[in-house]
């Protein structure tokens, strides 16, 4: 018996018996759909993650003073940072305030999604935190060292509070202060509901009429590029560490961040392909117990064809090839379900369009056709070394 031979009489027992057959691949189509959708829905995740942080702004350095005060520090790192251009792009305060801002009737504590973040920042605060100017102008210079009650909106908040009249020149009120709207950022997050651009951002010097003048311990830089982000947090923690000393600042970097929740996400989706992997596991003893069968069935037939020359590999070969078919069908029927609920799962918790990866499902198809193989493996052992005399005996 040649393979073509082989696929013909495996493809007819098959169709013979169509609903055992289809309950038998039952547990390999329910495994590698869930290893489908589980594992695009965490490459979907880290995706969306990447394109958070993204956003957020890339090569960012966070920085933390604790202790006592010790006047003149924040000049200081601006200085230093200033000073190593060929390492950092610039610097801000990273300091955020929860109060609503009101123009006329309007107020930011009647939004459904929440307050706007009043950011306390510099010249430097719109290149860290990657925004972009879309009307009027960013801070400047002047805006920190005269005091100025000025204010950049994000796109969210002028939406908002001014609907499609254009806010540049007009006055606002943060915490009760007047405030007067320079500008408005780009939206760069339009489509969340807790969008990113739902803020403000004033000079860093708003701290004494906004913030009780509470001294500044937190800051964010940008290195210039993503080699860079090592050598930033080097320099700055050793720079800080002789200033203040090495428990009373830390530096960090959004890599950190990214990496845990990459960690967390591969953890996971190991717990989940362990969980999925116990169902292919009991979808292939399903398939060694049908094969079992199969084998009892056919014993006559097996006797005849020994009888009349077939070799043993001949008959192993018959079996085996059936048993990889029914778990190669189940995983395409898999891999079909895992491309509908990969789109039904990428929809509903990502809000995002998600394909399996190609490699993937190839992989899973692969997959099982191995399964069907090892768990056949014994099942068609049992059928060839049957003898022509003991198997025609069977009633």
């Amino acid at each position: 018996m040649n393979i073509v031979q082989a696929f013909k009489m495996a493809l007819r027992s098959i169709t013979a018996k169509k609903v055992r057959a289809i309950l038998t691949m039952l547990g390999i189509i329910i495994g590698v759909a869930s290893v489908v959708i589980m594992v695009s829905v965490v490459k979907g995740s880290n995706q969306k993650m990447l394109e958070y942080f993204e956003r957020l702004g890339n090569n960012k350095v966070t920085v933390f003073i604790h202790g006592r005060e010790r006047p003149g520090l924040k000049e200081l790192i601006y200085e230093y940072c200033d000073r190593r251009k060929d390492v950092f792009s610039g610097i801000t305060p990273d300091v955020d305030l929860s109060m609503p801002i009101s123009y006329g009737a309007r107020n930011t504590t009647k939004m459904e999604t929440g307050g706007p973040s009043i950011h306390l920042g510099n010249t430097s605060y719109s290149i860290c935190n990657n925004f972009q100017i879309g009307k009027g102008r960013d801070l400047s210079y002047l805006d920190s060292k005269l005091c100025r009650n000025v204010v950049v909106l994000g796109a969210k908040t002028a939406s908002y509070l001014f609907d499609h009249v254009d806010p540049v020149g007009k006055k606002v009120r943060i915490g009760g202060q007047p405030f007067q709207v320079i500008g408005v950022y780009r939206a760069k997050d339009p489509d969340s509901d807790y969008s990113m651009d739902n803020m403000a951002v004033v000079p860093e010097t708003a701290t004494r009429i906004l913030n009780n003048q509470e001294r500044i311990t937190s800051f964010t830089a940008k290195a210039k590029n993503r080699a860079a982000v090592k050598q930033a947090i080097t320099l700055l923690s050793g720079y800080l560490e002789g200033l203040v000393g090495k428990d009373n600042c830390s530096v960090q970097s959004d890599e950190q961040f990214i990496d845990d929740a990459k960690q967390q996400n591969t953890t996971m989706s190991l717990v989940l392909g362990g969980i999925a992997g116990i169902s292919l596991l009991v979808g292939g003893i399903g398939i060694m117990n049908i094969m079992l069968v199969t084998v009892s069935e056919r014993t006559r037939e097996i006797g005849i064809r020994k009888a009349i020359g077939a070799p043993r590999a001949s008959i192993l070969l018959q079996f085996l090839v059936e048993s990889a078919m029914v778990c190669g069908l189940g995983g395409v029927l898999g891999i079909l379900m895992g491309l509908i609920g990969t789109l039904i799962a990428g929809k509903l918790i990502l809000k995002l369009v998600l394909f399996p990866d190609p490699v993937l499902a190839t992989g899973a198809f692969l997959f099982s056709v191995v399964l069907g193989i090892a768990f056949g493996m014994y099942p068609a052992i049992m059928a060839s070394g049957l003898t022509p005399v003991a198997a025609l005996r069977t009633d």
